[in-house]
């Protein structure tokens, strides 16, 4: 799944030393501090004589959890780190009778105003290699700073259809491949549905590369064309170069990591950097945290994401 919440990013202001930082950044720390504590406290402690044995455990552990997840079905399927802001339509070689819900949650402190973003997805695989998906975002716009710019209108982002074809799995090279497309009808403010609902039409074309490094190290290519089709006025072209990395925790689905969010449009350069991590709650229930901050602060500034990973019907370690 691809998700664009860009603002733009014509104007370069520096942010005010003297504000506070961002309730969701703060957030997102607090969390992050929590979920590390008890693996630093872990590190402090004495090296105990089976340490060796208990590091041959873990990666016994680890080489299970792999097989699972890559063996014990047909066809073949390498385990990747999927990146949690713009994330893939369906897990790269996925399978017949998958499926997975994501419900998100955003926050961006812009220039002008507060940016809340709510999305929900539900993406499945109907055979073999090939993911489909259908989402809904929203932004809700508030808390106008007074400083001469309009805040835009609140709306439904539009709805996103999509797309994605696993054309090469390589379980030998730990490497997997895939095409795919997204399709968004833009939609209008809240307030002026009921005259023109439908404004234009986004075309997103992609190519996914990932590669697992060893079974702990994984990296990620996601980059395509976006075209942006105004019904009333021009179509607007950009070229989006995202890339991650990401350490996965032996046994386990939780990872830690980054995503590097890169875009080229008419109006220049644009890169957020997106630390991350995701946690496994439930068998079946993950929960990904993700920090924006932007290298070029324009009018919008550092955000926070939260991700919920429902996959029903799957059993996972």
């Amino acid at each position: 799944m691809l998700l664009h919440f860009h603002s733009p990013a014509h104007l370069f202001s520096q942010p005010d030393p003297q504000s506070p930082p961002h309730p969701g950044i703060r957030i997102f720390l607090a969390t992050l501090l929590v979920w590390l504590l008890p693996t630093l406290a872990r590190a402090q402690q004495p090296t105990a004589p089976d340490s060796s044995s208990r590091i041959r455990q873990s990666e016994r552990a680890d080489d299970q959890y792999i097989t699972e997840v890559e063996d014990a079905r047909e066809p073949d399927k390498v385990l990747h780190a999927e990146p949690l802001y713009i994330d893939l339509i369906r897990d790269l070689g996925a399978r017949k009778g998958e499926q997975e819900w994501n419900v998100g949650l955003g926050l961006t402190d812009n220039l002008s105003y507060d940016s809340h973003q709510v999305l929900v997805e539900y993406e499945w695989a109907p055979v073999n290699r090939l993911g489909l998906e259908v989402e809904v975002p929203l932004t809700f716009n508030s808390n106008s700073r007074n400083n001469g710019r309009e805040r835009p209108r609140s709306r439904v982002n539009g709805l996103k259809t999509a797309f994605q074809y696993s054309f090469y799995v390589s379980a030998k090279h730990q490497t997997s491949m895939a095409v795919g497309y997204i399709n968004e009808l833009e939609m209008n403010s809240f307030d002026r549905l009921g005259r023109r609902p439908v404004t234009g039409n986004g075309y997103s074309p992609f190519l996914v590369a990932a590669k697992r490094w060893g079974s702990n190290f994984h990296s990620l290519i996601y980059t395509g064309p976006i075209a942006s089709q105004q019904f009333a006025g021009p179509t607007h072209w950009s070229y989006q170069h995202n890339t991650s990395l990401h350490y996965m925790i032996p046994g386990t689905r939780n990872f830690l990591g980054a995503e590097f969010n890169k875009l080229w449009s008419g109006t220049g350069f644009d890169m957020t950097i997106r630390p991350q991590m995701r946690v496994g709650v439930a068998d079946n229930l993950l929960v990904g945290i993700v920090g924006g901050i932007p290298i070029n602060r324009g009018e919008e500034g550092l955000s926070s994401f939260i991700r919920l990973i429902y996959e029903p019907g799957h059993k996972h370690r």
